[in-house]
């Protein structure tokens, strides 16, 4: 085991966190941070939500908080978690333990006070460093290496940590396009494939969270071709996946300067038509948000390209809006593929995509009043509109009074031919 201390630490004095430490680094017990705030400061990112771990039992926890008047609640009392609330930010405070048994996603435990021990039982070696109050750094299991290489590595026996939880196949390749550099750990690699008929019994919204997760980190296009080479993205997606055209809708995010986007990037991924946005709201449980962006993304994309004109792109931004529109016209210009990529192309794509930016689309003006006084109404009226909508948008759509005021007589006319 490694003992050192570490700089970059300060949220370790931050009151809140500190005055909850205090609580349980005293009096026979001992408390550390432990998890993804470690690794993230070793990395010199932001610590995120702060885990803590206790030798100290739920019970003795719970004791400690309510007698300091803080809030304790009981968010997985059976397998050791109280929740505290200490200055308004809730900590997830587990006490050390053992899994007796597993069962995919669930295991009987056992409490006890052997960090080593409880760190063996964490999935990847860098999520089993640990933080003492007073800044010093304890890495039982390698954590510290492998994080130093970016090599993202089961603890102990990959497949054993697998059986003990099926998820892990999945977050194994989250972590890899998150923290990960290089090639994989071979002998997890290995374990993840040889599992991966495991992953038919997760649930829909498990899956969902780690893909979710997965397509917006920094390595997704190049993770999510290993998972489809070894026959992982397959089992995920319920068909086939594209991570060719991922790779280049991050292409295109970076050269319009925009965020990751993980409903658009899943669109490149795995959406032809809309009866794949169909099957991915059923394979993974989408929410109806995702769902509807997929599905507008899917209709009709391939009628974009870079000749496509101002005027055309105009009315498409008007009938769909800015985000909408954006998901679409990114979808289209992902598929042209090299045909996208060089001038001038680039360059008529790359207007087509920043036209929300420079053109607001107006809304409609004519109202139906216009219409219902020259007693039109039920069906005959939303006729008239519809038409004179229609014109409106035919005609670039205008403003001003004589143009609006001809495109009403026009649909008054149909109107009266049509009765």
């Amino acid at each position: 085991m490694i003992a050192r201390r570490i700089v970059g630490a300060g949220w370790l004095d931050a009151a809140p966190l500190a005055a909850v430490l205090a609580l349980l680094d005293r009096d026979g017990e001992e408390a550390r941070v432990v998890g993804g705030a470690v690794r993230n400061t070793l990395l010199g990112e932001p610590p995120g939500d702060i885990d803590i771990a206790t030798t100290a039992r739920p019970e003795e926890v719970m004791r400690r908080a309510r007698a300091a008047g803080l809030k304790a609640v009981p968010t997985g009392i059976d397998h050791g978690t109280v929740t505290i609330v200490a200055g308004g930010t809730p900590f997830e405070v587990t006490t050390l333990r053992e899994d007796v048994e597993t069962f995919g996603r669930k295991a009987t435990v056992a409490f006890g006070r052997d960090w080593g021990i409880d760190a063996a039982r964490r999935d990847f070696t860098m999520n089993a460093l640990s933080l003492s109050p007073d800044g010093t750094l304890h890495d039982p299991v390698g954590g510290l290496a492998d994080l130093e290489a970016r090599r993202v590595r089961f603890i102990g026996d990959p497949e054993r940590r697998i059986d003990e939880d099926h998820l892990r196949i999945l977050r194994f390749f989250r972590f890899h396009a998150s923290y990960g550099n290089g090639a994989f750990d071979p002998a997890s690699l290995h374990a993840c494939i040889v599992g991966r008929e495991k992953l038919r019994g997760l649930s829909r919204e498990r899956v969902r969270m780690e893909l979710m997760k997965l397509l917006v980190a920094p390595v997704a296009a190049g993770t999510l071709g290993t998972m489809a080479d070894a026959g992982i993205l397959q089992l995920v997606l319920g068909g086939i996946g594209r991570p060719w055209d991922l790779a280049t809708m991050v292409a295109r995010e970076h050269a319009l300067g925009l965020p990751p986007d993980a409903t658009r990037r899943l669109g490149a991924l795995a959406v032809l038509i809309a009866e794949d946005a169909d099957r991915l709201r059923d394979r993974l449980r989408l929410t109806n948000g995702e769902h509807r962006r997929l599905a507008v993304m899917a209709e009709g994309w391939w009628r974009l390209g870079a000749a496509t004109s101002d005027a055309e792109a105009r009315v498409l931004l008007y009938r769909l809006g800015p985000g909408p529109y954006a998901d679409r016209l990114l979808l289209a210009w992902t598929r042209a593929g090299s045909d996208g990529a060089g001038e001038p192309a680039a360059g008529a794509w790359t207007s087509l995509a920043t036209l929300p930016q420079r053109w607001t689309a107006p809304r409609f003006p004519i109202r139906a009043a216009r219409f219902m006084a020259h007693g039109l109404a039920g069906a005959a009226l939303g006729a008239a509109m519809k038409d004179a909508e229609a014109t409106w948008i035919a005609q670039g759509f205008p403003a001003d009074a004589a143009s609006l005021d001809a495109i009403v007589r026009s649909a008054l006319a149909g109107s009266a031919s049509a009765r």
